[in-house]
């Protein structure tokens, strides 16, 4: 998708569009929405009135099953800002807490948002005149302010005599964060910045739910190129490809192949167009954006997401070389992937003609047979370096014997060698022996958030990308290094 440089300004003043209260992909198994019909009803007493879409919704998450469980233990929401997404979580947590005594985590990418929320959510148990029944629900000294500790605990009179009933905690998300918590809902806002890790240390909280009946929400939108957003993205394909057990997504975006310019089309993803959303804000951004960042960011179109290669194939191939050979000296660098299930070695050097010369020499399975080939290598060649990052950082004291540097890059420096190797890619710097094994991985590769730059994404992907982390832990360290003395060699290619 490009801009088109001559597109005029759509809606006049007097156009008026609604949204569509349908979404585009649904995948659900409905059962027994009683309680949901219930909950909506009693959200609606305390002003958080649901649209016809955002009940929809709350249908979904509040269905149960035959045993009395939910219908979806997991559920996936993505629809484009301003929608009314924020209101949808606050009526699910006001519902769970007050009305069915559930304990509940609300996550958020950003501290600003997590503590915005728990505001919102605290203003329905502070206020004695307009709701005094949600505010004698509150344990005595049941609200905490305290920056990272917001938090509140109610009670519940049962038989005379009160009782714990439901809590509501907020955490802004982190690599360890949320480790310890024991709730039966766990609400992930801003779902598209969502990294395995952070799941894996919020996931556990409800494995021992109090009511035995645990449930994770999803909420976002399509991920940008940058975003670290392996969870949202694998559970959306694993729902579509209707391969997801327990669970629901539901999918408000512009169809594929749409006019980006028709205010029609806006109305798939935006349903609450017409409604709390001025179509003029749309067309506001539709002259701003590009192309993509519409279709990502006010469409809700998962193919401007995160769908396309970080160096496209064509690009690749301009810089294929079957014959291309590197001069003596080379830098060695090993990458292995998070599970330690394969591993990858790729060497990095310049050829006579000065261009930068990338080649993986091994790819396996399991990591006894590491150490034994870069001894091989380095007694063969003594390359100026021999380079490792994340998991690979294990095999640095078997290294110490080595006898050559050994440099293990911080995340900056893995950021920095990132974009080198992109940038020699694109700027056509660089060749490669247009090995299968290493095109795939190039194909596979995506971008993961690394402060203000990015790095390769060390996901849990079904594709092995080693061998594009190792060619850019190879080329990093043969421009680092400090060649030292020695007969000039050729370097003959490797083939897999």
């Amino acid at each position: 998708m490009t801009n088109s440089p001559t597109r005029s300004l759509v809606p006049s003043s007097e156009t008026v569009v609604y949204g569509r209260q349908e979404p585009l992909e649904r995948y659900e198994v409905l059962g027994n929405t009683a309680k949901a019909d219930i909950g909506i009803r009693f959200a609606a007493k305390y002003g958080l009135e649901l649209d016809p879409w955002q009940e929809t919704v709350f249908r979904s998450w509040l269905s149960f099953g035959k045993n009395g469980k939910f219908s979806h233990s997991r559920a996936g929401l993505s629809v484009p800002r301003q929608n009314g997404k924020s209101a949808l979580l606050e009526a699910r947590a006001l519902v769970g807490m007050a009305l069915m005594g559930e304990r509940i985590l609300f996550t958020a990418h950003n501290t600003a948002t997590a503590r915005t929320y728990f505001r919102r959510l605290k203003g329905f148990f502070e206020d004695p005149e307009r709701f005094p029944d949600l505010f004698d629900m509150v344990k005595p000294n049941g609200i905490k302010t305290a920056p990272g500790h917001e938090a509140i605990w109610l009670r519940k009179k049962v038989n005379g005599k009160w009782q714990d009933w439901g809590s509501l905690q907020v955490l802004a998300r982190s690599k360890g964060g949320g480790r310890g918590f024991t709730v039966d809902v766990v609400m992930f806002d801003e779902a598209q910045e969502l990294a395995d890790e952070a799941l894996e240390a919020l996931g556990p909280a409800t494995a021992a739910a109090p009511k035995k009946n645990r449930q994770l929400i999803f909420c976002g939108t399509p991920p940008s190129e940058v975003m670290n957003s392996e969870v949202f993205t694998k559970f959306r394909s694993e729902c579509l490809e209707q391969r997801a057990l327990r669970a629901s997504w539901l999918e408000w975006a512009i169809p594929e192949g749409a006019d980006l310019d028709d205010p029609a089309q806006w109305a798939w993803a935006n349903p609450a167009l017409g409604y709390r959303l001025d179509i003029a804000d749309l067309a506001e951004d539709r002259a701003q954006y590009s192309d993509e960042g519409f279709a990502r960011e006010r469409g809700g179109m998962w193919s401007a997401a995160v769908s396309d290669a970080v160096i496209d194939a064509e690009t690749w191939r301009l810089v294929r070389d079957s014959a291309s050979v590197a001069t003596d000296p080379v830098a060695v660098a090993v990458d292995i992937s998070p599970n330690r299930s394969v591993a990858s070695i790729a060497i990095a050097g310049a050829r006579d003609d000065g261009l930068y010369h990338v080649e993986v020499i091994e790819n396996r399975r399991g990591t006894d047979w590491i150490i034994p080939s870069l001894a091989f290598l380095v007694a063969q060649f003594g390359p100026v370096a021999v380079v490792v990052d994340g998991p690979a950082s294990s095999l640095i004291p078997e290294l110490s014997n080595i006898e050559v540097p050994v440099m293990k890059l911080g995340p900056s420096e893995f950021a920095a060698a990132c974009g080198l190797f992109y940038d020699s890619v694109f700027n056509r710097q660089l060749r490669h022996l247009d090995q299968p094994l290493f095109n795939q991985a190039i194909d596979s590769a995506r971008k993961r958030a690394l402060g203000d730059m990015w790095a390769w994404g060390r996901s849990k992907a079904e594709s092995d990308i080693t061998p594009v982390v190792a060619a850019t832990l190879a080329l990093y360290g043969f421009a680092s290094g400090r060649p030292v003395q020695r007969v000039k060699k050729t370097r003959k290619a490797v083939v897999l």
